[in-house]
């Protein structure tokens, strides 16, 4: 099994860290290639002609490697809201049908389908939280719901990232596809950990950042487009997403036609000498421990978790059908008062999600975090809950 990797972090023994699900450390490698990236940024004189084009396409083809696709089926972009802004420009949602979503899922794959619904003509549907936690169950009734409209859409995350609920893709994609709907993936809880082969899924828009579990910096994303959509009009008219725009040229405006594969989908302004390196940088540790020997770990880390929380009054999903990253514990009478404080106390970090609380290992953690967390949340949980 991958051994824990704690001392790649600048994590100390003292600190239990399980909130990767909000943002990761960083390794001490990305910070490096961060402070490297300024110090260029500092003496831009030094660079030579190349060097940005090699940082677009290193970048390009780590994201590729995560998700099994062709680096030009890869756009450099800044944030998941960015990548499904795209895609809503590219897709065509008719009057009278479906755009399903997720009941609470992440703002980014639900507001853009909610927000064009009345003047569209269309409903936006939230699949509701499952009782049992399965989403995948949930989302194939809604598909296949009798009378009910065509589904266009989905829009929808591979992983819940209130509950950690995880979507069995191998499933839902065929049912979308059968159903002539399109599938906009929001794989934020996912990339990095659980395996995902573009090939076999074939999703019309995956979209994915690289400040939680990839180890990298905020404004950093990437946004796989489906071949049969790389003719669309991008979401900014840039050079970089042009045949021939470039000012080292006689003529500046030489070919203004489209790159003809994801390319012409970057963002403008995607020369970050500091933030696109720092993501390379972080997307190859992850490549190189491989997402099946992170999860394992993980896996075993958040059995460690349940089975510590067993005989206490909380809910947990059952494994199949949470991922192995997340866990989430609910509370028959509501998480008590002051319990995330309470744990942050005792120097265990962990997140409040729409009344539950989230624990998100990653590779940093090992069995004494587990220890450590089980021992201050009874005490805590003991405590608060009394108190009621």
């Amino acid at each position: 099994m991958l051994p824990s990797q704690r001392a790649l972090f600048d994590v100390p023994r003292e600190i239990c860290y399980l909130n990767a699900a909000s943002w990761s450390p960083i390794p001490l490698a990305v910070q490096q290639a961060g402070r490297d990236g300024a110090a260029r940024k500092g003496r831009p004189w030094l660079l030579d002609a190349g060097f940005a084009a090699r940082q677009h396409e290193r970048a390009r083809a780590g994201a590729a490697r995560l998700i099994n696709a062709d680096p030009r089926d890869v756009a450099l972009i800044s944030s998941v809201s960015y990548g499904v802004a795209t895609a809503a420009k590219a897709l065509v949602v008719p009057p009278g049908t479906r755009v399903l979503v997720l009941e609470d899922d992440h703002a980014s794959p639900v507001l853009e389908w909610t927000s064009r619904a009345q003047t569209g003509g269309f409903t936006a549907e939230a699949v509701k939280r499952p009782g049992n936690g399965d989403w995948t169950e949930a989302v194939l009734t809604a598909i296949a719901r009798p009378g009910a409209a065509p589904v266009a859409l989905a829009s929808i995350s591979s992983v819940h990232w209130s509950d950690g609920g995880v979507l069995d893709l191998g499933r839902v994609a065929p049912a979308l596809r059968a159903s002539g709907a399109a599938l906009l993936l929001d794989a934020t809880q996912s990339v990095g950990v659980l395996p995902l082969d573009i090939g076999a899924i074939d999703p019309d828009f995956v979209v994915f950042p690289t400040y939680k579990w990839l180890l990298g910096p905020y404004g950093r994303a990437f946004l796989y487009v489906a071949r049969r959509h790389q003719g669309c009009v991008p979401l900014e008219q840039t050079a970089g997403g042009r045949r021939a725009v470039r000012a080292e040229q006689t003529t500046y405006m030489a070919d203004t036609a489209y790159l003809d594969d994801a390319r012409r989908f970057d963002m403008g302004e995607r020369d970050h000498l500091v933030s696109l390196e720092m993501a390379s940088v972080g997307i190859e540790m992850m490549t190189a421990w491989d997402a099946g020997a992170v999860a394992e770990r993980l896996s075993m880390l958040t059995t460690m978790l349940a089975a510590g929380l067993a005989d206490l009054d909380v809910e947990i999903s059952q494994p199949r059908v949470r991922s192995p990253h997340i866990l989430s514990l609910g509370f028959a009478h509501g998480m008590p008062a002051g319990l995330i404080e309470a744990l942050a106390a005792r120097s265990v970090y962990v997140a409040p999600r729409l009344d539950r609380l989230r624990i998100s290992p990653h590779v940093y953690n090992d069995e004494a975090d587990v220890d450590r967390f089980l021992a201050a949340f009874r005490n805590s949980f003991a405590q608060l809950a009394g108190r009621r």
